[in-house]
């Protein structure tokens, strides 16, 4: 989980390359509400790739917890230059024989979202 989250805070996509299982699923936190799916070791490379070196967004990991096989990233997103244009959200990641299976992504979201507590 560190070189993950170094190849993101140092913009460093080769960090990525020897991370990823041949049979990686992974799922963004876009679109809601189930965000898009990406299987694969090529394609979740390529999605993770793009967002590393993306120069206008910034990935800021706020806590990382390690149990067995799984890993929980806390994680704060800047993706624009405005006051709110940020959002925080959490990985939650499977690893097998040092090799990251499934990450699944979710996200505070903007706007009125209805909670049964109102």
């Amino acid at each position: 989980m560190d070189l993950f989250n170094r190849a993101f805070t140092e913009r460093a996509p080769e960090l990525l390359a020897d991370l990823v299982d041949e049979g990686c699923v992974m799922e963004s936190v876009q679109p809601a509400p189930t965000g898009e799916r990406v299987t694969g070791r090529a394609a979740c490379l390529a999605f993770w790739r793009t967002l590393v070196e993306d120069r206008g967004t910034q990935f800021m990991p706020q806590e990382v917890i390690v149990a067995g096989d799984r890993a929980t990233i806390r994680w704060h997103y800047r993706y624009g230059t405005g006051a709110a244009d940020w959002v925080e959200g959490v990985n939650l990641m499977r690893v097998r024989a040092g090799l990251i299976v499934e990450a699944l992504g979710y996200s505070k979201t903007a706007g009125e979202v209805p909670l049964a507590t109102g």
